[in-house]
């Protein structure tokens, strides 16, 4: 804006004015009205009226279950046993009752009805309590994956350095909670979730993936891990890894077929290193290695190695390789 021009808005009972800017705001609001009414972009929302999930309280939802998991790296001032006690359930609360209005307006906003292959969801306050049922268990989880980080990386020098500061352990924290409430059914707070640790890390990770323990994204930079993707125990990926979807199916109307299986199979001990694409349904078998810019879109026995076809280096004279 220009200096010396500003933007106030005056109400006069439900009636507001916008005076002194130097465009027409009220055509343009206007205008804008009439698009978004013209708009045929599909939406599945019962109603259009209700408040829809804030990323920036799913961050601080996210931010508090994280300090409850592991008090002592997240703000706990008193590290006795009746201070941590006072803090997680403090903390805890503050975020399942976060979560809990977050959940509610996903489904006063969503009408999984009209969403193909979803059922009818569990109030907010159900789907809380089981999560928070489930906590212990993703911890357990989330600490093998920090093992598995400080095991797999001779850089790492405390399993504390790990937690604090490896992005594929932050990712795979988001991940943990977002899936437990994808297969809760919260599938848009668990997406955005997932895209919360997307902007912060660079690994882009679908809740819908079911990820065994003892996992490590090393580096991570670039990671895609697709909805149906199946990861075993004990699975290292490293950076710019893809995990996706040869091909998309269509109904009889064109549209895309959602929710089918289409995305690998990784079984237990598999390395996949960095730049590897593998696409569609197939399977990794256990304890095979995947060599870095492999493209893969077939299944392979365990035990395999994977690599690249070897260069063949040709000189030509005057042409003659044309």
């Amino acid at each position: 804006m220009r200096e010396g021009f500003t933007a106030s808005i005056q109400r006069s009972g439900a009636a507001e004015r916008i005076e002194a800017s130097p465009w027409d705001i009220e055509a343009i609001v206007s205008q804008l009205r009439d698009a978004r009414r013209r708009s045929h972009r599909v939406v599945s929302a019962g109603n259009r009226s209700a408040p829809i999930p804030s990323p920036e309280l799913l961050q601080q939802v996210v931010n508090r279950i994280y300090a409850s998991l592991f008090p002592r790296h997240a703000g706990a001032v008193d590290h006795s046993e009746d201070g941590l006690t006072y803090f997680i359930g403090s903390t805890l609360n503050e975020a399942l009752a976060l979560l809990a209005e977050q959940i509610r307006r996903e489904h006063g906003f969503v009408d999984y009805a009209r969403i193909s292959g979803t059922h009818v969801h569990q109030p907010a306050e159900k789907i809380v309590e089981i999560f928070a049922d489930r906590l212990p268990g993703i911890y357990e989880l989330l600490e093998s994956d920090i093992h598995a980080a400080y095991s797999g990386d001779p850089s790492a020098r405390s399993t504390e350095e790990v937690l604090l500061s490896f992005p594929g352990v932050k990712a795979i924290i988001y991940h943990r909670i977002a899936h437990a409430l994808h297969s809760l059914g919260a599938p848009v707070v668990a997406r955005i979730i997932a895209a919360l640790a997307h902007s912060q890390t660079g690994i882009d990770i679908h809740p819908g993936a079911q990820i065994g323990g003892s996992f490590f994204i090393d580096h991570g930079t670039g990671v895609v891990i697709g909805e149906t993707v199946i990861v075993g125990e004990r699975v290292r990926i490293y950076q710019a890894v893809t995990l996706g979807a040869k091909r998309f199916s269509v109904d009889e109307q064109g549209a895309l077929v959602k929710g089918e299986p289409r995305h690998p199979i990784v079984e237990d001990d598999v390395v996949i290193y960095a730049g590897a694409t593998i696409l569609g349904r197939i399977t990794i078998g256990h304890g095979s290695s995947i060599g870095g810019n492999v493209w893969l879109t077939r299944s392979v026995p365990p035990l395999s190695t994977i690599i690249q076809a070897q260069v063949r280096s040709e000189t030509f004279d005057h042409g003659a390789g044309i």
